[in-house]
């Protein structure tokens, strides 16, 4: 990260009184500044208590091809300087493969250490999917998949590049520290009320024998440091053939940074298509950017088309992760209207820490008990609309402080008692 980058500091919420949350708006290229267009108008229609100040970038195919740039570095340090980011979605068929995709967004991901790639998959009241025989109730998950390492880093080179004898190596990166913080996260989602207090490692160990390994490892001592949590494993193959079969029987994935990408495409077509399914890149401690997951679709652009809800649900992500969970709840309460057109169904949220304090002291004490899931009375789909949503929570930055000070714990003190 650059030096301008990683001194820029937000303005803070807290002891200050209330100000404005600066939301940064990429809307992109193809049909991205009409969905984002969309979900801003919904923003407007439920922010109460609170204001808003727009900061716009110019970010995407248009300026890389008028200009040649794409993420300037005074760009860059504005959008550090944002409470969150809702991107549209970015790519051109006039730009070539990888400037926009390595330059542009994950840059953004890699600077701002947006570690966390973020994917709720539920199926919503009244949505028709391609599994005619999957219920309401058994397409409800998270996906959280990482977000900075792996195969994506860009690291490996060619040698005899354009010869019979060309050698081409792609390096996966992963690291204890990167993968510590991953689990971890997984782990606190999967105590949060609502969820089934289930984490599945879904990885290809078989084969990929040392970053597997590793993350089977951090699996296991994560496991002994949450002994509410249930864990287990399946082959990142099989993990696709139960999200057809059988969806019920996860409750948050976490996985590395190209499986996610992966089963998350897969998972948007069991909950009925990419046209509804909204990601957040997660930094807990910093910015996070929030994006519907479906892509320019350039063939759509400027006829209307294009499905908005997705762009509508990564703004109500960007609510719960910033703690506007009221204003949260009032755009997904939109949803309940059979036909509504005004606000996608909802459950889509981010994960906050419990409470400021709840993990002051670390991992090494045992998580409060809260009741499980399976032992309330099964709720309609109607019902589970707000599920992940959370409750009256810690101010943003009071809760910024307690997960810093909790990663620092579980790191600090080597292996789970």
């Amino acid at each position: 990260m650059s030096a301008e980058v990683a001194t820029e500091t937000r303005p803070g919420r807290v002891g200050l009184g209330r100000r404005a949350l600066r939301i940064g708006v990429i809307p992109g290229d193809g049909t991205g500044p009409e969905v984002v267009g969309e979900a801003l108008r919904v923003l407007d229609a439920v922010k109460e208590g609170f204001d808003v100040e727009l900061e716009r970038f110019d970010l995407g195919a248009e300026r890389y091809l008028r200009t040649g740039e794409t993420l300037p570095d005074e760009e860059l340090v504005r959008l550090a300087g944002c409470d969150a980011i809702l991107l549209g979605a970015v790519g051109d068929p006039r730009v070539p493969p990888g400037i926009l995709e390595r330059e542009l967004l994950l840059r953004i991901r890699f600077e701002l250490d947006q570690y966390i790639n973020l994917r709720p998959i539920v199926r919503y009241p009244g949505v028709k999917t391609l599994v005619p025989h999957h219920a309401d109730t058994d397409v409800d998950m998270v996906v959280v998949r990482e977000n900075s390492e792996g195969l994506y880093t860009g690291a490996g080179g060619f040698h005899r590049k354009g010869t019979p004898h060309e050698v081409a190596v792609q390096e996966s990166i992963n690291t204890r520290h990167g993968v510590e913080r991953l689990v971890w996260y997984a782990f606190d989602l999967a105590m949060r009320p609502g969820r089934h207090r289930k984490v599945t490692l879904v990885h290809k160990t078989n084969v990929l024998t040392y970053a597997g390994d590793l993350y089977q490892r951090v699996v296991d001592e994560m496991g002994a440091a949450f002994p509410d949590v249930e864990t287990d494993y399946t082959h990142v193959d099989a993990a696709c053939l139960y999200l057809i079969e059988d969806p019920s029987r996860f409750d948050v994935i976490v996985t590395d940074n190209m499986f996610g990408d992966i089963i998350t495409d897969l998972g948007a077509m069991i909950q009925g298509g990419m046209g509804i399914a909204a990601g957040g890149n997660i930094n807990p401690d910093g910015v996070s950017m929030f994006e519907p997951i479906g892509g320019t679709a350039p063939d759509h652009a400027g006829k209307g088309t294009i499905n908005p809800l997705a762009a509508i649900g990564a703004v109500h992500m960007l609510l719960n992760e910033l703690g506007e969970t009221d204003a949260a709840a009032t755009r997904a309460s939109g949803s309940r209207a059979p036909s509504s057109t005004r606000c996608a169904p909802a459950r889509w949220a981010s994960p906050r820490p419990r409470s400021a304090t709840s993990w002051s002291k670390g991992c090494r004490r045992e998580p409060p008990r809260r009741a499980l899931r399976h032992d309330a009375p099964r709720r309609s789909a109607g019902d589970r609309l707000l599920l992940h949503d959370r409750g009256p929570a810690a101010h943003p930055a009071q809760a910024r402080s307690a997960r810093r000070a909790v990663h620092r714990g579980w790191v600090a003190r080597g292996e789970p008692a």
